[in-house]
């Protein structure tokens, strides 16, 4: 099955300047779990989820479509990663306690993700579909974050966006939900982390590959003149959507 890459040529990049997933999370999500055997982390990219549950779980199969995002993933010793597409994992029936997708979901085949999520999970295993939009920095630094992701890469962004904005609400959702808390990832960031992040996006290679650099560099001209000390960290706030059920 063939998936839209949005990411394998930036692989490296996307390892370095993704934000970590708090702490908190992972404990929800092990907590809601009748056993903590295995989880199942989908769309996995450079494993930033993957090995966080290896904490709260003995074994952690990490999958994901990209060859290029599992060579640049995050190495653990109870993280077995493979390369797969969210729809056929190819683990065995009723083999996993917990499956999650964490700022992947957008991307794929819902209907036949969701055949494979009924045949691999355990009968009471928990899905948890996990995305967070647009960054929360700031009101220095706000506007022109805003600016740029509306107005100059705007119209490189992938329909599937539409998705991540919404917090996946527009989702078809097909177990018996219940509400999750609120949670964030949070850091603080120095401006070359945040345009590190920024040059990870998916529509800045749209923009790149019809524009060139130069857009995406005069971005970084720009926040560094507002944010003063380059060595300065900010507080930067992703804010969580959650989706999450059980089989």
């Amino acid at each position: 099955m063939s998936f839209k890459d949005h990411f394998s040529e930036k692989s490296g990049d996307y390892a370095a300047h993704r934000p970590t997933y708090p702490r908190a999370l992972i404990e929800y999500l092990a907590d809601m779990c009748r056993r903590t055997d295995v989880a199942l982390d989908v769309g996995c990219g450079t494993g930033q989820l993957s090995v966080l549950l290896a904490e709260r779980f003995r074994h952690v199969i990490a999958t994901d479509a990209s060859a290029q995002q599992i060579e640049k993933a995050q190495a653990h010793d109870r993280v077995e990663y493979r390369v797969a597409p969210a729809e056929t994992s190819g683990l065995a029936d009723a083999s996993v306690d917990l499956i999650t997708a964490a700022q992947a979901a957008h991307w794929f085949d819902l209907d036949a993700f969701y055949a494979e999520v009924r045949r691999v999970g355990k009968p009471g295993a928990v899905l948890a579909l996990i995305t967070y939009g647009v960054i929360q920095a700031d009101q220095d630094v706000q506007p022109l974050i805003e600016s740029f992701y509306k107005n100059v890469v705007g119209p490189y962004w992938p329909p599937e966006r539409r998705h991540v904005e919404e917090g996946y609400r527009s989702f078809d959702f097909p177990l018996e939900e219940w509400p999750a808390p609120p949670l964030a990832i949070e850091v603080q960031w120095q401006a070359s982390d945040l345009i590190g992040y920024v040059d990870t996006w998916s529509a800045v290679r749209g923009l790149e590959k019809a524009e060139g650099r130069q857009p995406i560099e005069q971005f970084g001209r720009n926040l560094r003149s507002l944010w003063g000390d380059p060595q300065q960290r900010r507080n930067i706030r992703f804010p969580l959507s959650l989706r999450i059920g059980r089989l």
